[in-house]
């Protein structure tokens, strides 16, 4: 009985690495498999569109579902806005409000840690920024290098780095643990659109760091509550935020305003946010395919 009630979903070429991590946990309704052999038996078939190159599509079945899953933004991947391209899926998965199975960056489990208590600010520098990746469609590099010019920032990536990690690169949970050091954290996109809000703005958040945001212009909409980040799109030149933070790092009373909320609680807002994604995206999608 179980094995006719699956509904078979195949991933038609592969994602990032890590991004199909425990996928087959996810929900009973679906068997989820990267076997094009079952491409015949597929109830929905999943292409993560950032990694699609130039392979062929095949021939979709009556009653398939094809769908489009991507956590990229279209600035960076123009694809996505292309009306011939898209027409060909039922469903789209993507990080946009508006989309048939809405993926952010963050799911209920991240309640727990954003109200994790601030340790406390020990570095000279006031803020911290880690760059790796060349992309850049926002202006982040050079909005990062007029601030630099203002604020002591102390930058560990690849790009405008001035300092080193004390000890051994163990991924997120250094970068975490660094970034809860410093007062603020440069949170730049590298790409500016709508709902695309990456773990850049959460990660400080989770961290107890008061992220200076760039990116999506409705980054409001995602605040777990009120005055909890700063908003670059609020000063009219690197100049002006950088007096601004200069001014806040001056003014611990002032400054610890802006993390107030961890003790406060999430907005009901935000929690309504968390309520709507009580499943996880591929259980949505099976709840789609339904």
């Amino acid at each position: 009985m179980e094995d006719r009630i699956r509904r078979v979903v195949l991933f038609y070429n592969r994602p990032y690495p890590g991004m199909l991590d425990g996928i087959g946990e996810c929900n009973d309704a679906c068997a989820f498999t990267t076997d094009h052999s079952l491409l015949s038996q597929a109830a929905a078939v999943v292409f993560h569109v950032p990694t699609l190159g130039d392979l062929a599509f095949p021939a979709k079945l009556s009653g398939q579902h094809w769908v489009a899953w991507s956590m990229e933004s279209r600035v960076n991947y123009p694809v996505l806005t292309d009306r011939e391209f898209m027409r060909r899926f039922d469903i789209t998965m993507t990080y946009e409000r508006t989309a048939t199975v809405w993926c952010p960056y963050f799911g209920p489990e991240i309640a727990d840690k954003l109200l994790q208590l601030p340790k406390p600010k020990t570095e000279p520098s006031p803020a911290v920024y880690f760059r790796s990746g060349p992309i850049d469609r926002s202006g982040r590099g050079r909005c990062a290098f007029e601030l630099m010019k203002h604020v002591k920032v102390d930058s560990y990536g690849h790009i405008l780095r001035n300092r080193k990690l004390a000890g051994a690169d163990c991924g997120r949970d250094t970068r975490l643990a660094t970034l809860g050091r410093y007062k603020f954290t440069l949170a730049f996109e590298n790409s500016i659109a709508p709902d695309y809000v990456t773990e850049k703005f959460f990660d400080p958040l989770i961290a107890g760091s008061v992220p200076v945001y760039f990116g999506a212009p409705n980054v409001s909409d995602f605040a777990p509550a009120n005055r909890c980040f700063i908003n670059v799109a609020d000063f009219s030149r690197p100049a002006a935020l950088a007096e601004f933070l200069n001014a806040l790092d001056q003014d611990e009373e002032a400054y610890a305003e802006y993390l107030s909320w961890k003790a406060d609680g999430l907005s009901s807002c935000f929690r309504a946010l968390l309520d709507a994604l009580h499943e996880s995206a591929f259980s949505r999608l099976c709840g789609a395919l339904a």
